[in-house]
């Protein structure tokens, strides 16, 4: 009966009417934005999916476009993003052909934000004190979301204050260089950054809601991920990133640290809050 059961299974694959069952790959193809959010929680789940015996490949993109054609297409099969408002019109564009597998941080957010010595808080407050900011909004790249929001934030709020276009290193620079002067500067920025942990700085009240609120992460995937790596997915579902310590692994980096070793030290700190993620399933 064996023999005849085997016999009958080779000619039902020769005829093409089975497959065999195949196992799990064991390869991640995971793709990452070159951002100071992204890479840590990119960096921290390539090591818990090593650790559980997953070879992960990264692939680093520059912009949300290019990110999510890799995608759609399968060049990667998993990244993080934030789908609500920062990436939400490459999310729309392409979701039916992709899956959200699990939240993975919040807090995301950016505004204008000042130094906490200077002693205003809401928006509005930024005309009555005008001069004393020098007329200006000191603002990152062109074309970044955050100008076009602080664009819309000037005209709604009626700022008499330029908002100035240049870098992000160009606005680091003139921050540090206000706050070691104590001077009165306003700036675009966002959180999580390892700036407001060095600056002390605050945002400013948003009343009238043109910046978007905070946001959370997500790890997506080309549709039917979860179902087709059931392992992987459940590993990836179990990491959890808070915002703050994205901003504190940030910090080291800029404090001469690599980003491999940032995320080494936090996951070495963090092995019993390791170990609860790793209460997961067995394959």
């Amino acid at each position: 009966m064996r023999r005849l059961f085997k016999a009958l299974i080779a000619g039902m694959l020769a005829l093409g009417l089975t497959t065999p069952v195949m196992a799990q790959d064991k390869v991640i193809k995971m793709g990452t934005i070159i951002w100071e959010d992204l890479t840590p929680i990119t960096g921290i789940t390539k090591k818990v999916l090593e650790d559980k015996g997953f070879t992960v490949e990264v692939t680093e993109f520059s912009e949300w476009g290019i990110a999510y054609a890799a995608l759609t297409k399968g060049d990667i099969q998993i990244i993080a993003s934030q789908t609500d408002y920062v990436a939400h019109d490459y999310w729309n564009r392409n979701k039916n052909r992709l899956e959200k597998l699990s939240p993975v941080s919040h807090g995301l957010y950016q505004g204008i934000a000042v130094p906490k010595y200077v002693p205003i808080d809401p928006v509005e407050q930024l005309n009555e004190n005008a001069d004393k900011f020098g007329g200006k909004i000191i603002g990152i790249e062109p074309g970044a979301g955050l100008m076009r929001e602080t664009a819309d934030a000037v005209s709604a709020y009626g700022l008499n204050l330029q908002l100035v276009e240049g870098s992000t290193a160009a606005m680091t620079a003139a921050l540090k260089s206000a706050t070691d002067r104590q001077d009165w500067i306003a700036v675009t920025l966002w959180e999580p950054t390892w700036m407001a942990l060095r600056y002390d700085t605050k945002f400013l009240a948003d009343p009238k809601g043109i910046f978007a609120p905070p946001q959370s992460y997500y790890w997506i995937g080309q549709k039917g991920f979860a179902e087709a790596n059931p392992e992987a997915r459940e590993i990836i579902g179990s990491v959890y990133v808070p915002i703050a310590d994205i901003a504190l692994i940030n910090a080291e980096v800029n404090d001469g640290k690599t980003m491999d070793q940032a995320v080494a030290d936090w996951t070495a700190g963090h092995a019993d809050l390791i170990g609860r993620w790793s209460n997961i399933k067995s394959y």
